[in-house]
């Protein structure tokens, strides 16, 4: 065992993709942190976290959530604001 410091984070992320990240922490028995400490680890090392089965899993998770995002789409996402106006990450556009 590795002894750490965990700190409270608020992170805002896509609503489709939290939900399918909550359910395959649910699916997998862990927390939310720990699921996304293990995804991070393992992209940090350039090792795929998942197995097949998981893979699967997240793949039914995605269809029931409506989730179609793809890694493509990751630095190319634009949030709304109640106005209608957009918002490209950290710039308003």
């Amino acid at each position: 065992m590795v002894t750490i410091e965990r700190v409270q984070s608020g992170v805002r992320m896509e609503r489709r993709l939290l939900k399918v990240l909550k359910g395959l922490a649910e699916y997998l028995d862990l927390s939310l942190g720990d699921l996304l400490e293990g995804i991070v680890l393992h992209a940090f090392e350039q090792k795929l976290p998942f197995d097949d089965a998981t893979i699967a899993t997240v793949e039914r998770l995605k269809t029931v959530y409506g989730l179609d995002l793809t890694a493509a789409d990751s630095h190319h996402l634009r949030e709304a604001d109640e106005k209608g106006a957009m918002f490209d990450e950290h710039r308003r556009v």
